[in-house]
């Protein structure tokens, strides 16, 4: 597995993952979001390839010296073998080397499921940002 930066090849692959693991209103939400991070900083946009196929990906995001994780999706195929945790493992290095003030986990109706997993990584309740708003990620 190599986890790397997101690379304008990588467009197709990634939009047909995230169709295949999110709810269509979560992916209509999540490519939203890709695109907005894309064109800020697209160095918080990280891929984990196996084989040259895209098995997973995550978006983050940086706001106000803060770091969120915004969005992760691990194909079915490659789920429960630990490309998540490297995905994010990842992306705090990323986040550290920014010297961010501290690392959130967007906890929103999507991520609900998932947070046990940033939790069996260290991340506590306190780390999960719950708001209706949309993240700045919208605000830039």
């Amino acid at each position: 597995m190599d986890v790397r930066s997101f690379q304008l090849a990588d467009y197709r692959p990634v939009t047909e993952l995230l169709e295949t693991v999110l709810s269509e209103e979560c992916y209509e939400q999540t490519m939203e979001a890709f695109g907005r991070q894309l064109s800020w900083d697209s160095e918080l946009v990280l891929v984990a390839a196996v084989e040259d196929e895209i098995a997973g990906i995550i978006i983050g995001t940086i706001d106000k010296g803060r770091g969120y994780y915004y969005r992760i999706a691990v194909h079915p195929n490659y789920q429960r073998q630990g490309l998540g945790k490297e995905l994010i493992r990842s992306l705090r290095g990323r986040f550290e080397q920014r010297n961010v003030t501290k690392i959130m986990v967007t906890a929103d109706e999507h991520n609900e499921p998932i947070l046990s997993l940033y939790e069996s990584l260290g991340y506590a309740t306190t780390d999960f940002f719950r708001s209706f708003q949309k993240l700045s990620i919208v605000a830039g």
